[in-house]
């Protein structure tokens, strides 16, 4: 199984050498050299706000978690990314996440946005606004993965006992699927129960939104067969069979949201691995009589 400990212990690491470069960067580049559209095309233009605490902490526990979700994505994909040492793995998964990010960016909001997008699906900042912040942007994404890879390489850890197992990535992707889903849905029952705001006045702000207020949509009503689908595959899996299917469609469920894009590729990834891995298994030959 996937050394799960070792990945986000990396992910929370380099997290942290990210964040104090932030800090140095971002000081710097607010007071004399670096536009603020570059720092914010880097994932730097968000982290100093001395007059706000609350959006300070908002910052670093927002790139707290993305490190946490990258190190157990890493982990769970270890085996199986493209490489010889887990640096290059680490650089594979960074630009793997990164054009994810951008998929997801253009998917969710046609006409692309402006630097500076963080998006659950990337993990890692993206820009589509011009060639040279998106060079930063993908510059900066890189160096998060080498530094992962570098501190995965120095922690000690257990090997994988299983080469190519699904099982893991399969069960990254649901837990993802269920926190992105219960996220979505503890907002409108907050918004519905404790702000007193009427369903329908809600689905109809919502729809005024268009296409983002169709994917938010979505996720309440997408989110939730396609999370469960990817659990279903993932107890299929623990029992010795192939769950492709039901990762799949789960998979497909979750993409479409958008909101979801990360889980969903994750799913059918798990799904795919978890059927190589049941068609590689040597058949048991009948016992002659």
């Amino acid at each position: 199984m996937a050394d799960f400990k070792r990945g986000i212990k990396a992910g929370l690491w380099a997290t942290g050498i990210y964040l104090a470069v932030a800090l140095i960067l971002a000081a710097i580049g607010q007071s004399l050299y670096f536009r603020s559209d570059v720092l914010s095309a880097a994932g730097l233009g968000i982290v100093l706000q001395p007059a706000d605490l609350f959006v300070l902490a908002s910052s670093i526990w927002g790139y707290a978690f993305r490190g946490l979700v990258f190190g157990a994505v890493f982990a769970a994909l270890f085996s199986v990314l493209p490489g010889a040492t887990s640096v290059r793995k680490g650089v594979v998964l960074s630009g793997f996440l990164w054009i994810l990010g951008t998929i997801e960016i253009m998917y969710m909001t046609p006409g692309w946005p402006g630097a500076g997008n963080h998006r659950m699906g990337g993990l890692l900042p993206v820009s589509l606004s011009s060639a040279g912040l998106t060079i930063v942007s993908v510059i900066f994404a890189l160096a998060f993965g080498v530094v992962v890879g570098v501190i995965w390489r120095r922690l000690r850890g257990r090997e994988a006992s299983e080469a190519s197992s699904g099982g893991p990535t399969l069960l990254v992707g649901w837990s993802l699927g269920v926190l992105n889903w219960a996220t979505a849905a503890v907002g409108v029952a907050i918004i519905v129960v404790v702000g007193g705001v009427p369903l329908a006045n809600l689905v109809q702000g919502i729809a005024g939104l268009w296409w983002y207020g169709v994917l938010a949509v979505s996720v309440v009503v997408l989110g939730l067969p396609g999370w469960i689908l990817a659990l279903l595959a993932w107890r299929r899996g623990r029992r010795g069979k192939s769950g492709l299917k039901l990762s799949v469609a789960g998979g497909i469920c979750m993409a479409l949201t958008g909101m979801m894009l990360l889980p969903g590729v994750l799913a059918i990834i798990g799904g795919i691995l978890s059927r190589r891995e049941h068609a590689s298994e040597p058949t048991v030959p009948a016992v002659q009589q």
